[in-house]
């Protein structure tokens, strides 16, 4: 069937499109109930199912007859370590730390910290919690020791799982001192932590609080201790994730368990195009919902192998290192953000490297995180010589709201679009008063209700907030904060948070549109635009901009150059007449472009240091430029 006709199936009949899919997962009790309408904000899927995922994502693959095919794959370049397991030994790794976690009290419901950097242990925590009902949240590791404390008192956390350091390259990030200091600021006080040794810095431990992963995991296998699957409900929460909320105080996304699975397993083959024994590689870290979903929990629903990298795009030794990876264990599909591409690009501007490498099993990229502008689309398609697609979802969603579904029907990729609605998705584009704007017109974009399965039934203890942040605006829609166009072929344009919308003298204008046109430029790896307040015409564009490196000309070339290429693109409604050079841009360590920040630095207004930022340090020198230029206030 093409995508045309299943989208049309799914909208003709959602809950015999989510019956079917529900197929795919082993239930403990199947639900006859596909949809409760009138259950929670805006109903609820598989009411009265029950299961467990960590049974289907390991156990059910060992019971199969699949023990031996490889389930994780760790490459870790900043240690100079491999490690590979299999279904049978996850087996093992999870049910014992199940029970090692039931020892130190956490039962069904509890929720358990996980405060790790990228190695496999942080996925076999994800697991085992799993495995006995617990409900995990993980936190970025290296997040400092306030935001971790706001999370584990947000949470109620009954147990803390981290480990004694992080590694960067370059340096070591102490985690059990950031974790100690959070506790002391914690008005909760977790009953117990466990801890994982790392070799590159090991650390002491509490006594009476913390126990050693290693020791305590030994003890649980000489007392034959195992713990088994426990069944869930299906609207139980399987996990908590924050993300940052606009009053500072987190917000905890809450991810269902019957409907996370049924999704996220759909995914694997209609999405991305994966079966059983393929090796899908997510190039992000266990503490973004990347992550939660495509490193632990769809590859394993669908029987795959997950690699789990703890290094960098560059430097981890050069921009080569994403093809070492992808040759070395045969990667069919990677997933990462669009940052990671600017940075090899920038680096290796003609991908030198890549010829050093077999990439044959590559059959396509995804990208997603932050939108993916087409210079750096077009420059990955050229050099790969596969469909790279720039797919669009949220932490809320758990999934893509749009892409090309590789599996249904290889659509053709439009440069600058994140693709077509998926199914579960009705996506509409909005005027602020709430009505239909015409194709190819800039609204706001919103989804009818009901969310498919695995979105979001709520924020954990605040259904208000819940409300207040997706729901109220638009009465019958959840709200995306993305603004954007549908064009006459049904993509979608992703062009920026509703908030990078700026308004120039009466005209409301896309930051976005101007980053693409930016990046166009053959000097320029990567640039962000934000608005700048203006006495005159209420917001001005200002353009941040890195060159490639190699690249030896004069800034205000350049900054002619690109001013030039905004009016003839955009025209002169733009008003773009800034753009400053810097040596990089301030981002989360998941790879998206700190803007928000970027602007109050530029108005001069006060903010709070993000809590996800890669290094603070780059907030000091875009001051300094922008202090040097006359261009703060």
């Amino acid at each position: 069937m093409s995508y045309k006709d299943i989208y049309a199936a799914w909208r003709a009949a959602p809950e015999d499109f989510w019956a079917d899919a529900a197929k795919g997962i082993d239930w403990i009790e199947a639900p006859q109930t596909v949809f409760d309408a009138d259950a929670d904000v805006y109903g609820r899927w598989f009411v009265d199912g029950t299961c467990n995922t960590c049974w289907n994502a390991v156990d059910r693959h060992v019971e199969a007859g699949h023990g031996d095919r490889l389930a994780l794959i760790y490459d870790s370049p900043v240690t100079n370590t491999k490690r590979q397991i299999t279904y049978a030994e996850l087996q093992d790794e999870v049910a014992t730390l199940g029970a090692v976690l039931s020892g130190m009290g956490v039962g069904q419901g509890d929720r358990v910290i996980i405060y790790m950097p990228m190695v496999a242990e942080a996925v076999i925590a994800m697991l085992a919690c799993a495995r006995i009902g617990a409900v995990h949240s993980v936190v970025f590791g290296g997040f400092a020791a306030p935001e971790l404390a706001t999370r584990i008192d947000d949470a109620g956390a009954k147990a803390v799982i981290s480990a004694s350091c992080g590694i960067e390259p370059g340096r070591v990030i102490d985690y059990m001192k950031l974790l100690s200091e959070a506790i002391d600021i914690a008005t909760v006080k977790p009953g117990g932590c466990l801890i994982l040794q790392r070799d590159v810095q090991r650390c002491e431990l509490v006594e009476g609080r913390d126990l050693d992963w290693a020791d305590a995991m030994a003890q649980a296998r000489a007392e034959g201790r195992r713990a088994d699957c426990a069944e869930v409900k299906a609207t139980d929460p399987a996990y908590i994730l924050y993300t940052s909320g606009t009053t500072g105080q987190p917000k905890g996304v809450v991810r269902d368990t019957g409907g996370h699975m049924v999704a996220v397993n759909w995914t694997m083959k209609n999405i991305y195009n994966v079966d059983a024994g393929d090796v899908f590689w997510a190039a992000s870290d266990v503490g973004w919902v990347v992550g939660h979903s495509y490193i632990c929990y769809a590859p394993l629903l669908a029987g795959c192998t997950s690699v789990i990298y703890e290094g960098k795009p560059i430097g981890t030794p050069d921009a080569g290192a994403f093809w070492r990876v992808i040759a070395d264990y045969d990667v069919k599909v990677l997933f990462t953000a669009p940052t990671a591409f600017r940075a090899i690009r920038g680096q290796d501007p003609e991908a030198a490297l890549m010829a050093d490498y077999d990439l044959s099993g590559l059959q396509s990229l995804f990208l997603a995180g932050e939108r993916s502008d087409p210079a750096t689309l077009q420059w990955a398609e050229e050099h790969l010589g596969v469909p790279v697609i720039d797919h669009w979802w949220q932490t809320e969603t758990g999934w893509a709201i749009s892409s090309v579904p590789m599996g249904i029907e290889a659509l053709p990729v439009k440069h600058g679009s994140p693709g077509v609605p998926m199914p579960g998705y009705d996506v509409q584009v909005l005027d602020d008063e709430g009505q239909p704007v015409p194709n190819g017109t800039l609204g706001n974009i919103v989804v009818k209700l009901p969310l498919p399965p695995s979105c979001l039934p709520t924020l954990w203890n605040a259904e208000e907030r819940f409300k207040s942040s997706y729901l109220n605006d638009f009465k019958g829609f959840y709200a995306t904060s993305d603004a954007g166009i549908l064009d006459e072929d049904g993509y979608l344009h992703i062009m920026a948070r509703t908030d990078d919308i700026i308004n120039v003298a009466g005209h409301r204008l896309s930051t976005g549109a101007m980053e693409e046109v930016l990046a166009h430029h053959k000097d320029v790896a990567e640039c962000a635009v934000v608005g700048k307040a203006d006495a005159l015409k209420g917001q001005m564009p200002l353009g941040f901009f890195v060159t490639k490196a190699g690249v030896n000309r004069a800034e205000a070339d350049i900054c002619g150059e690109l001013v030039k290429m905004v009016r003839e693109e955009i025209g002169a409604v733009a008003a773009f007449k800034m753009a400053v050079g810097v040596n990089r841009l301030p981002k989360t360590r998941s790879g998206k472009v700190l803007r928000g920040t970027m602007q109050k630095i530029a108005d001069a207004e006060s903010y709070r240091m993000p809590a996800a930022i890669d290094d603070p340090a780059i907030l000091d020198e875009i001051k300094d430029v922008l202090t040097t230029k006359g261009l703060v206030g």
